[in-house]
């Protein structure tokens, strides 16, 4: 299993968002870290950016893929985390 890090930003989100999505967004980011296959239809690398985003229903979560470490950079709603 790699190591998954939280920026202090994605970290003061899921204290902020109801706890039932923020545990949802959780375990979709253990399971990726476990097995990225899993998740390879909700995983999309960002177009000019060495980036990744997860989908997690209306939630989107930018991570970074350092090979022993997954860095979760930053999480937001759909229509906001682009801007």
């Amino acid at each position: 299993m790699r190591q998954i890090a939280y920026r202090k930003s994605a970290l003061k989100t899921l204290r902020r968002m109801p706890s039932n999505e923020a545990t949802r967004i959780i375990s979709k980011v253990e399971q990726y870290a476990n097995d990225p296959n899993s998740l390879a239809n909700n995983v999309k690398a960002l177009a000019g950016s060495p980036y990744i985003r997860l989908r997690v229903a209306d939630w989107r979560v930018i991570m970074d893929d350092l090979g022993n470490v997954l860095e979760v950079l930053k999480i937001d709603p759909r229509g906001g985390i682009y801007d």
